[in-house]
């Protein structure tokens, strides 16, 4: 059974837009893992505009208290400022069972792309040789297409497939091409000893499409759009309908 990872950000975002502490991060993924959720995910950016070092320290506890995972991303090369130490000095204090290195610029608005890893292999090395160090399994965002094979040589565990091409052409009416893609580059990776994880702009609509046309995916991280069905429907409501779908 593919695992869910909800991706809390967008709680985080609520909350500090009114400043406080409601919604509360915390209990929210308290709620996620009673409904059943498998794990919980968050993307602490440089500008702590979404969960900031000390929600990452707070989930970190709670997932191991649970015995759950939580999954870290963040892209490693952004340089630490004031509140933010920098991605691998976060992983190396929270100890997350996975961290999701994504190539992320510090003003962009949400992830939309992968690793170039034809490119950008040699650099990735580092990072990830200094993660599994800390214990952690260590995934890469990828595009459909992307030469996963230079991913394995930089020693990772696992590719997280970018689905948001994915999700706007199924809302179009027309996936199948961009599913291609995605299950042959899910194939590939699995021939260079890579697990498969997915994530971005999946919902209840295209969830399961999906799933069908690219077999072997071993966790899905899913927030805006669980965010935003359980504005209408309740967080745990909507959590156990995910699961439900997987």
């Amino acid at each position: 059974m593919t695992r869910l990872s909800v991706n809390l950000n967008k709680i985080a975002l609520l909350r500090n837009a009114r400043g406080g502490r409601d919604p509360d991060v915390l209990q929210a993924a308290r709620t996620c893992l009673d409904a059943g959720a498998h794990g919980i995910t968050v993307h602490p950016r440089p500008d702590a505009r979404h969960a900031r070092t000390d929600d990452v320290l707070a989930l970190a506890t709670l997932c191991r208290e649970r015995g759950v995972e939580f999954n870290l991303e963040g892209n490693p090369f952004a340089p630490p400022r004031p509140g933010y130490p920098g991605f691998l000095a976060l992983c190396g204090q929270a100890r997350p069972h996975q961290a999701t290195l994504v190539p992320d610029e510090d003003g962009q608005l949400t992830s939309d792309h992968g690793f170039d890893f034809a490119r950008d292999a040699s650099i990735l090395h580092g990072p990830v040789a200094e993660l599994r160090a800390l214990g952690c399994r260590v995934s890469l965002f990828a595009d459909a297409g992307a030469d996963v094979e230079h991913a394995a040589a930089a020693r990772a565990d696992r590719i997280e497939l970018y689905t948001g091409p994915f999700a706007a052409d199924h809302a179009r009416g027309d996936a199948r091409q961009v599913l291609a893609r995605c299950a042959a580059t899910a194939a590939r990776a699995h021939e260079a000893g890579l697990g498969v994880n997915a994530g971005h702009d999946l919902n209840q609509e295209n969830l399961a499409t999906f799933l069908a046309a690219v077999p072997g995916v071993l966790e899905v991280s899913i927030g805006h759009a669980l965010v935003v069905e359980a504005l209408d429907d309740g967080l745990a409501p909507t959590v156990r309908r995910y699961l439900a779908l997987l």
